[in-house]
């Protein structure tokens, strides 16, 4: 079921960020040949007007195929020409190429306001001046790798009920009470009663010193409930909230990069395919909710990534674009063609380095 669960959300994404170039290029005047998702073999295609609709039988992705995208239009008519990408103003390249970026965080945005409407998941901390955040628990954020927190088996989005030991008990847990309890019965077995989902579980953690001394289970928390909102402040949210999620990504893949450029780059922070499978697993059980804000988290991230100034990617075209404009003139199609190519390919290596990291994460 996540597999399937997984293409769909795929789908809905890939197909709303190729329609984005899709869409912005018809409306330019831009002659499109194919829309695909998937990459080939083909499974089924139908041509409709100008433009090939095809399913492909490998679904980690798509592309439309624009005429005279790969710039080599010598010899084609002067009619054509009028229709080709590349003898369009640069302005309109810059569009085409930007939209599918658009989309994918107007997908977002959208997504999340519907989140707001039914009732998102927010810290109370977080929530708007005047508004009730409601069905509030003490739920954990973040789980150290290695901690006792996670060799007991707690998750992020564990809900915390109670701690005990043999005469000793939480009441109405906050993050303050929980950490004076940790710290009181440092070196005990402590039980913990947690929520995960709707099912009740229980661990038992003893605690270790961390780096200040003092006795931990590793584990970050807030007190997390369910924000529902009216159709124009959710809209509102909806759009600061994937704004902030789209500036953290940036960052997040900048910090990344750079940490990779020095060789302190951490391979675990990345995750493909398999990974993401199992990510939606958990959403879905969460409920619905959840799983439209990862879905909106996913399309963010295709954004971003899609922004990055690297060859095969719109990023690595809207450079071309910049360097063409500074040199008055078009870059060599051949060349151009040969580094999206390598571009393309490098990509498809890192596809398969972190996929074979996420099937090594399974055992």
């Amino acid at each position: 079921m996540s597999i399937i669960i997984f293409i769909v959300i795929l789908l809905v994404l890939v197909v709303s960020h190729e329609f984005g170039h899709f869409i912005v290029a018809k409306k330019s005047g831009i002659r499109v040949d194919e829309f695909s998702f998937g990459f080939p073999p083909r499974i089924y295609g139908k041509k409709i007007g100008e433009t090939t609709y095809n399913l492909n039988a490998l679904p980690l992705g798509g592309y439309v195929k624009i005429f005279g995208e790969n710039g080599d239009d010598e010899n084609i008519s002067d009619e054509d020409k009028k229709r080709s990408f590349v003898d369009k103003p640069r302005y309109i390249q810059a569009a085409v190429l930007v939209a599918g970026v658009v989309m994918n965080f107007l997908v977002a945005w959208l997504l999340l306001s519907v989140g707001f409407m039914s009732g998102l998941p927010s810290s109370t901390s977080m929530a708007p001046k005047g508004q009730v955040v409601s069905n509030q628990y003490l739920t954990i954020t973040s789980v150290i790798k290695s901690s006792p927190a996670e060799i007991s088996g707690i998750k992020t989005g564990d809900k915390i009920i109670k701690l005990s030991i043999t005469n000793d008990y939480t009441t109405t847990p906050s993050a303050e009470s929980v950490q004076y309890f940790i710290k009181k019965h440092g070196k005990e077995n402590i039980k913990i009663d947690l929520i995960r989902g709707k099912e009740p579980i229980t661990v038992n953690v003893i605690p270790s010193n961390n780096k200040e001394g003092n006795p931990a289970i590793g584990i970050a928390m807030d007190m997390i409930g369910t924000l529902r909102l009216p159709i124009h402040k959710a809209i509102w949210e909806g759009l600061k909230l994937t704004t902030d999620i789209t500036a953290g990504t940036a960052v997040g893949f900048y910090t990344l990069i750079s940490q990779a450029v020095v060789g302190k780059g951490n391979m675990s922070a990345l995750t493909g395919p398999i990974g993401i499978v199992g990510v939606v697993g958990d959403a879905a059980k969460f409920g619905f909710v959840y799983l439209l804000s990862f879905t909106a988290l996913i399309s963010v991230n295709l954004a971003v990534i899609n922004l990055l100034p690297f060859p095969a990617l719109d990023g690595g075209r809207l450079l071309f674009l910049l360097i063409e404009k500074i040199k008055g003139s078009r870059i060599n199609p051949k060349i151009g063609n040969i580094i999206n190519t390598v571009g393309f390919g490098l990509l498809i290596v890192l596809m398969i380095f972190i996929t074979y990291h996420d099937v090594l994460k399974l055992f």
